[in-house]
């Protein structure tokens, strides 16, 4: 039997797949290699994975109904890790429709995906992204599972809770044991180039000017791709007796944005040039997970606090742009 994972070339989707394969697991991966970053991290991703025996690779669309549903009857699934989505908040602002289509439509058809699988002889369980954007009109740090997240302030936020939503019907119409991940800016090597840690990397090496919004007040939850690998693991491994769950997965350590750029200082030995802005339109001015229940139902704890694994994405970052 075979591991399902949608958005395989994505960062924590490669990185998620090579931990699978290398305790023997099958794999299925599936991508569309969407334009939103440029593809060439994408598929330098994918080639890491490519030649290992146990691994399986097809170029789709979450979205294309027929395709994806087809999945179930063409391999031999028992797990889903849906990774697949349309990232970043900024861009959902100007450019929704894309959002609606993949995050909503796509987690759509997974479902339907899901329950086809189930249908044909059992679904183990049925793992899936979400996002600490669902919290966005919270205003009260660290944020818990338990907290209101009826006030979300992007349309990416917005989907990623319709998403939640429709597995929660799914779940009670056709008995899927199903659980969703609500990731906190997760970094490391291999990581996206639209987010803050490659775009502060980029800019301190090549002199350029780093944009700080919310006037240098930001904080995030960084967390350490390998921890987020291993809380994602822990989770697709102890599935629910029954029903639908939810879970933070974050370093639960909330740091000013304006020290992880010492960091990155630190680890060039070059100062940055940073120029302060507002905050803009769906952006959050801070985010902190509380753990207490992944803790508590896993033992799982983050290891890599940022100033072990800020050096360690730099030195990934000069690698694989040969600096």
């Amino acid at each position: 039997m075979a591991i399902l994972i949608t958005g395989v070339a994505g960062f924590v989707g490669s990185q998620v797949a090579r931990a699978l394969l290398a305790r023997g697991e099958q794999v299925l991966g599936v991508d569309n290699f969407s334009p939103y970053y440029d593809p060439v991290l994408k598929f330098a991703r994918l080639k890491r994975l490519r030649d290992h025996r146990n691994f399986t690779f097809l170029e789709a669309d979450i979205a294309d109904r027929e395709g994806t549903l087809a999945l179930a009857d063409k391999h031999h699934l028992d797990r889903i890790i849906h990774l697949a989505a349309q990232p970043g908040v900024r861009q959902s602002v100007t450019d929704p429709y894309i959002y609606a289509q993949t995050n909503v439509m796509g987690h759509l058809v997974v479902l339907e995906l899901a329950r086809r699988v189930q249908a044909n002889g059992g679904l183990k369980h049925f793992v899936y992204a979400s996002s600490s954007s669902v919290y966005g009109g919270n205003s009260n740090p660290p944020f818990a599972i338990e907290d209101r997240v009826d006030h979300p302030i992007s349309v990416y936020a917005a989907t990623k809770r319709s998403g939640e939503l429709l597995t929660e019907t799914y779940v009670h119409l056709h008995k899927i044991r199903a659980t969703g991940l609500r990731y906190f800016t997760v970094y490391g090597p291999w990581g996206r180039p639209d987010m803050a840690p490659y775009i502060f990397a980029r800019a301190i090496h090549e002199g350029r000017t780093i944009k700080l919004f919310h006037l240098g007040f930001a904080k995030r939850d960084f967390s350490y791709i390998d921890d987020i690998v291993a809380g994602t693991l822990a989770i697709l491994d102890k599935p629910p007796e029954v029903g639908h769950r939810l879970y933070n997965l974050g370093a639960a350590d909330s740091e000013d944005v304006a020290r992880i750029i010492e960091l990155f200082e630190q680890a060039f030995g070059k100062k940055a040039i940073v120029e302060l802005h507002p905050g803009e339109a769906g952006d959050m001015l801070e985010t902190s997970a509380d753990i207490s229940e992944t803790t508590r139902d896993f033992g799982w704890k983050p290891k890599v606090a940022v100033d072990e694994g800020i050096p360690k994405f730099v030195e990934w970052f000069k690698a694989y742009n040969r600096l």
